[in-house]
């Protein structure tokens, strides 16, 4: 319990409530199946220039991807089904989602191998079998596609409808290959960005857009020193004074672009809730003899579908749901977290910060109930984005202007960027730094949080500066060889 508490502390988890980094593998059923971890979700109004009437949602998934994970890399599972909700109207309900499915293709190409006159057909074992260029796949050796559905109400009784491409009826969309790296793909940027989609809205002629893809992880923690007990030098020292655990991984992103009067059916609320999740069939038959065909597969899986994970406020399931109720949790949805209230009213991480940095003078709250961590992450804050509900999600008032990039605070609102974390999310919001502030007490009086106005930190700093000024504004993902080709194109 110690050693949960204390990552608590350091990776933005708020004590004992709905936290805010990254998720990664934090349930037992989940380590078994990563292509389902939801790892971070981002809600804020689209910055890029023109572009202030929009919403943007990022839902990432497959944390910790190293870029030389060949020879599979990481494909999304195309028996799972990938969902991003919006609750508009205040009762902790969905009453717009957007389903992601995935297909994979193998192309089987194949090379004639063995002396002239006797040569054999044989399968190819890797992605791609020579350099993949913008406007020409034919190197890529595996293909994946995807298709999105929007469901009006119930995610599972609600009104479907495909979405298609802007001007077509096309509903079927191509997802980049990873990158595999720049021998492979000498302009990834340029070749994933062929699939970057306009796309149809029903009921509206406004468009929306998309793209689905490999991206740098946008999240920033010093997660070695914060699970070795909050091993830092000095939590109230320099901002940027450690490492980004995360640099160098990818992860993959479903980026969506929605007309804010699409998401707040016409304003009808200015305040949106949205959280993702994932889910899977519920019956898995192995095959102990898997053919080169779909039906002979290494698994057949039926069934209905049955939400295996959740994320809206990061960091909740692994360091703040108790080990037994971790796959729980991740099977739950938002109108049922009244049952975990008692993690936020209160927390136990207050005290451990005491405990271990006393020496320091660090003082934990002593108000209980902690009615402040109840309003942030659970009903939302008066007056900023409440919108009458109880509920593990993040909120977003779209009625507040949006912060320019270079305008952004990465500290948000405790820094007066009511466009800011926790009003939403945007790339560029600290929310390590901003969780550590709030657990400690920043929103209290003096008398009840002595060190609520201390600057507590992690150390590794974020800020809008590291991302794209436009969409899908998370940046190029990291190759899995960074070293350019050789200029002849011959063997190293």
């Amino acid at each position: 319990m110690i050693a949960l508490s204390l990552l608590l502390a350091l990776t933005g988890a708020f004590p004992n409530n709905g936290s805010e980094p990254s998720s990664h593998r934090e349930a037992p059923f989940v380590t078994e199946n990563p292509k389902i971890d939801a790892t971070d979700f981002y809600m804020f109004r689209s910055y890029e220039p023109g572009r202030e009437n929009m919403v943007t949602l990022i839902a990432n998934y497959l944390p910790l991807q190293d870029p030389y994970g060949g020879p599979n890399y990481f494909f999304m599972d195309p028996e799972a089904l990938y969902e991003i909700h919006i609750d508009n109207d205040g009762d902790s309900q969905e009453d717009i989602t957007f389903q992601f499915r995935f297909k994979n293709e193998i192309v089987g190409q194949s090379l004639m191998i063995g002396d002239p006159g006797n040569e054999v057909s044989v399968e190819v074992p890797v992605i791609n079998t020579g350099p993949i260029l913008t406007g020409d796949a034919s190197a890529l050796n595996l293909l994946e596609t995807y298709s999105l559905t929007m469901v009006s109400g119930d995610r599972r009784t609600g009104t479907k409808t495909a979405i298609s491409l802007a001007g077509g009826n096309q509903t079927e969309f191509t997802k980049p290959v990873d990158n595999i790296g720049n021998k492979s793909l000498p302009d990834y940027e340029g070749y994933a960005g062929q699939f970057l989609y306009d796309i149809n809205l029903p009921g509206t002629e406004m468009n929306g857009r998309m793209f689905v893809g490999q991206r740098d992880d946008p999240f920033v923690v010093n997660l070695g020193e914060t699970f070795d007990l909050i091993n830092y030098t000095d939590p109230l020292g320099p901002e940027d004074g450690a490492q980004d655990s995360l640099a160098g991984k990818n992860v993959t992103s479903l980026i969506l672009e929605i007309p804010i009067s699409f998401l707040t059916n016409n304003g009808a609320d200015p305040v949106i809730g949205g959280w993702t999740t994932a889910s899977l069939r519920q019956a898995r038959v192995l095959n102990p003899f898997p053919g080169p065909n779909s039906k002979k597969a290494a698994s057949i899986e039926g069934g209905a579908f049955t939400q295996v994970s959740r994320l809206g406020m990061p960091l909740v399931n692994e360091v703040v749901i108790g080990l037994s109720q971790k796959d729980r949790f991740n099977a739950s949805e938002p109108m049922n977290d009244a049952q975990f209230l008692s993690f936020v009213t209160n927390p136990t991480l207050p005290e451990i910060i005491e405990i271990l940095f006393s020496g320091a003078g660090v003082e934990a709250p002593n108000l209980f109930p902690r009615d402040d961590l109840v309003q942030v992450f659970l009903t939302g804050v008066p007056g900023l984005n409440d919108n009458g509900a109880t509920a593990e999600y993040l909120r977003l008032n779209t009625d507040i202007p949006v912060s320019p990039l270079a305008s952004q605070s990465r500290l948000g609102v405790i820094d007066g960027d009511v466009a800011g974390f926790p009003n939403g999310r945007r790339p560029g919001d600290d929310v390590v730094d901003i969780a550590l502030r709030v657990v400690m007490g920043r929103l209290l009086s003096e008398d009840d949080a002595p060190s609520g106005q201390l600057d507590f930190t992690d150390g590794a700093i974020v800020d809008a500066t590291q991302f794209d000024a436009q969409f899908p504004y998370l940046t190029t993902p990291n190759p899995g060889s960074p070293q350019p080709p050789p200029p002849t194109g011959g063997p190293r």
